[in-house]
């Protein structure tokens, strides 16, 4: 499977002579996935150049033609839905029914995000004044810097990308590192797609080179970053400098309430698919249970029951019900999380890493299950792995509380059949994406999706509002009345 990769910059790839090269790995297997450059800092001023270059005809072609463009990319990117799955499993670890979602939601987006070269919608309102007319207009910010994480190698980019590209903005991209073939195939969709020359730059490379040389370059005039919070504080702080919009999708530690008169075997699937669903590397993964009181010990036992037969395998069976985790740097922190719980809480269920047989070749790690008091670490702290926190809580008021006394905010969850205090969750939950009898993951991409506290700067992603980090608010006054008005000071 393996292939090597250059960048993609000004419409053409290659590779600028004496580059430095890195290789993406299986994490189930150890084997190479691909080859490809380590850019530097002049490779991504030479990308951004061309995006500058090329942005003037970009934001003149007429917006209903940039979202055909973008059809066509869903087009394509459906003919190829089954072997680009299969490099999601292949390259970040997520067992294949995942990998095929993972694509699935970016042809989603596409399609959805298309129809706004129909739309970009403005508003009219009326003026004060007679013979007046008010009225706002979008406009592309200019030149996107869009930087991705790992654990959604084609969805998260093509969030970014296709919202950039539909509100007339021209975009170099950025991804992880350990999923470069993902992208560099998403990159070449959007080539065969008849995306113009210069458009859509691809480099690849550290975050700490590539990343900070996007950021800091003043011809750069948006950001959009997903990942780790302290990486995204350096991003914001970096961009701060040039008074750039810097959009961030961070971290979670996402709740489920579960409550004495729910649902228990439909919590059960749903605790299951939140928790360990992408190995627990989602930013909306189940990470904390909380349960009351009259049904923890019950439910637990359940839980437990149910992991005794939840397969830990192969990427690419479909009977797997969980792969590996992404890397070795991710099992390592992992497994540091799993030791500090094991000092601070009672470890109910896992706790290892798997060996033996397919498990000697990747980063196989149990499924875990901490009994834990709020407070703890691994309780507050975000683990991104399959680290399940129970803790056990006496009534909906201090299910909220617990939910709440956590720095981050992205997604939530409570079973209940009291229709009265599930409006009260959606009220009372700080978190921006909040599931009625339903897990913490499974974002539609017509919805918004982002959260509050250290989650993120405020901004949201997907949905209506996809298009208002990469757009300008022009507003626009047209008189004609033919004569001096003054707005605030004319009496008639």
């Amino acid at each position: 499977m393996e292939s090597g990769y250059g960048l993609f910059i000004d419409g053409r790839w290659s590779t600028p002579p004496k580059s430095k090269r890195f290789v993406t790995k299986n994490p189930a297997t150890g084997e190479t996935v691909g080859s490809f450059v380590s850019g530097t800092a002049e490779d991504a001023q030479r990308a951004v150049g061309s995006a500058a270059r090329a942005f003037p005809g970009w934001r003149d072609t007429p917006a209903p033609r940039r979202g055909e463009i973008l059809l066509e990319a869903a087009r394509r990117m459906r003919e190829r839905k089954s072997d680009l799955g299969r490099l999601v499993t292949c390259e970040m670890g997520k067992v294949i029914g995942e990998g095929l979602g993972d694509v699935q939601e970016s042809i989603d987006f596409l399609e959805y995000i298309a129809g706004e070269g129909r739309r970009l919608a403005g508003e009219t309102v009326p003026s004060e004044l007679r013979s007046k007319f008010c009225l706002t207009v979008r406009q592309p910010k200019g030149v996107v810097a869009c930087i991705t994480p790992w654990n959604f190698p084609t969805a998260i980019p093509n969030w970014k990308i296709a919202a950039a590209l539909v509100t007339g903005n021209t975009v170099v991209f950025k991804p992880a590192s350990n999923t470069a073939r993902c992208a560099a195939e998403v990159v070449k969709v959007y080539e065969q797609a008849g995306v113009p020359p210069g458009v859509l730059n691809f480099v690849t490379g550290p975050g700490g080179v590539v990343g900070n040389a996007l950021v800091s370059d003043p011809r750069v005039r948006a950001v959009s970053f997903t990942g780790g919070v302290a990486t995204g504080r350096e991003v914001y702080a970096l961009g701060a400098e040039g008074l750039k919009m810097v959009h961030l999708e961070l971290g979670g530690k996402n709740p489920v309430l579960l409550m004495d008169d729910a649902d228990l075997p439909l919590a059960l699937d749903g605790v299951l698919f939140g928790a360990y669903g992408t190995s627990g590397q989602r930013c909306t993964a189940t990470s904390r249970l909380i349960v009351h009181e009259k049904v923890y010990a019950a439910f637990l036992e359940m839980l437990v029951e149910r992991l005794e037969e939840f397969a830990v395998g192969d990427p690419l069976d479909p009977a797997t019900g969980m792969g590996p985790v992404a890397s070795a740097d991710q099992e390592r922190k992992v497994l540091e999380y799993i030791a500090l719980g094991k000092k601070e809480a009672k470890l109910r269920y896992g706790g290892k890493k798997l060996t033996g047989g397919l498990y000697d070749r990747g980063y196989f790690l149990e499924p875990t299950i901490f009994e834990t008091k709020h407070g703890t670490r691994i309780s507050k702290e975000e683990i991104f792995g399959p680290v399940l926190s129970v803790i056990r809580v006496g009534t909906y008021e201090e299910a909220v509380r617990v939910a709440n006394d956590v720095d981050y905010g992205l997604s939530s969850s409570i079973y209940t059949s009291d229709v009265n205090r599930a409006f009260r969750a959606i009220h009372d939950l700080e978190a921006g994406i909040t599931y009625i009898n339903a897990p913490t993951i499974g974002a539609e991409v017509q919805l918004p999706f982002g959260g509050v506290k250290h989650t993120g700067n405020g901004g949201r992603e997907a949905g209506s509002v996809a298009i208002e980090e990469f757009t300008e608010i022009k507003t626009v006054f047209v008189d004609f009345s033919s004569k001096l008005q003054k707005a605030q000071i004319d009496a008639e």
